[in-house]
């Protein structure tokens, strides 16, 4: 068995990784830490957790434990991990970061989307960019992985084939794209508590979400990107528009979508507009395509779990690939349903 450690066991991204690791015929948790519930039981913080895990407690982080793991997962707040990675290299053998702190490749960005200088950006271009389906050359010929944001990842799915075929313009890509509380992270914040997110629906980061950079590094085209918050536990749906580069049909724009996916084992391409119910649990992404003559304009769609796809599948979709495991072991690709 490949042991494995995950450094921020005790949130929703966490537990979503104990979950998917319970299921993996080859992976095995021999750390899991949560500082601020260093002690506890995962399974009274996850009741979900108790029939594979009834005894894990977990730890504080200490750097020593993680010596000689196969894998470290660090699902730490964004800035964590930059403290964290420069410990672990040469300590383990592989290192999946869920953060952001390693995803876009020009340190400079960080100031000014983050709020903060990069405090290691000499190690960025020791991270390939965890999106499989479009990055996979990158993640075999590397040894650690940045996962993709949730958002990017949504958004990135239906619109990379399109741009990259060059059947739409790479310029002023609009991304409207809706997500379900679990995004916002396992603390309790004045704008997520039941009573703030029950029977709303809202627009946040208006112009200068972080996800926004991530986009255009992956797309190599500029975004105006507008997240909401749906008053759903788990989920993303990204709505994306973008002008065709010529008179085209929607047949052409969804072959060229069946076309880039028809090996992929986790991305569908469907004639009706996806939904995020029919990837809840499921490390697949669900993705359409239109085109509409009246205005020009190609309607791109993409649905994911945030949780799963948007994360701790990809996590682990990444880890297989690392490892030299088949990349579809410990995934699921059915959602769960209703």
């Amino acid at each position: 068995m490949v042991q494995v450690g995950i450094v921020g066991a005790s949130g929703f991204t966490g537990a979503e990784l104990l979950r998917l690791c319970a299921a993996h015929p080859d992976l095995e948790v021999g750390l899991a830490t949560g500082d601020t519930q260093a002690g506890r039981r995962a399974a009274d913080l996850y009741p979900s957790l108790a029939g594979a895990y009834p005894e894990l407690v977990l730890s504080a982080y200490d750097p020593a434990d993680v010596a000689g793991l196969d894998l470290v997962f660090l699902g730490l707040p964004h800035g964590a991990s930059q403290a964290v990675v420069p410990e672990l290299l040469g300590k383990v053998g592989h290192v999946v970061d869920l953060a952001a702190d390693f995803r876009l490749q020009d340190a400079d960005l960080y100031p000014q989307w983050y709020g903060e200088a990069h405090t290691t950006p000499e190690l960025l271009s020791r991270f390939a960019y965890g999106l499989p389906e479009l990055f996979r050359a990158e993640i075999l010929a590397s040894d650690h992985v940045a996962t993709p944001g949730c958002y990017p990842t949504a958004a990135a799915l239906p619109l990379a084939p399109l741009v990259r075929g060059g059947l739409v313009e790479p310029e002023g890509i609009v991304v409207d794209a809706a997500s379900g509380v679990s995004g916002a992270g396992r603390p309790a914040k004045p704008t997520t508590t039941f009573c703030a997110v029950d029977e709303d629906f809202t627009a946040y980061g208006l112009l200068d979400h972080r996800h926004t950079p991530e986009m255009e590094q992956v797309l190599g085209a500029s975004v105006l990107f507008t997240p909401h918050l749906a008053p759903m536990n788990r989920g993303i749906l990204a709505t994306c528009y973008a002008r065709a580069t010529r008179p085209t049909s929607t047949t052409e724009v969804l072959d060229r979508l069946r076309d880039a996916y028809a090996s992929e084992p986790f991305v569908v391409v469907t004639d009706v507009s996806p939904s995020t119910k029919a990837t809840l649990g499921s490390n697949c992404a669900q993705v359409t395509a239109r085109f509409d003559e009246r205005t020009g304009w190609v309607v791109a769609i993409g649905a994911i779990d945030n949780l799963t796809k948007g994360a701790s599948g990809a996590a682990v979709q990444c880890a297989n690939l690392l490892l030299g495991l088949p990349e579809t072991a410990g995934l699921p690709t059915v959602g769960v349903y209703p």
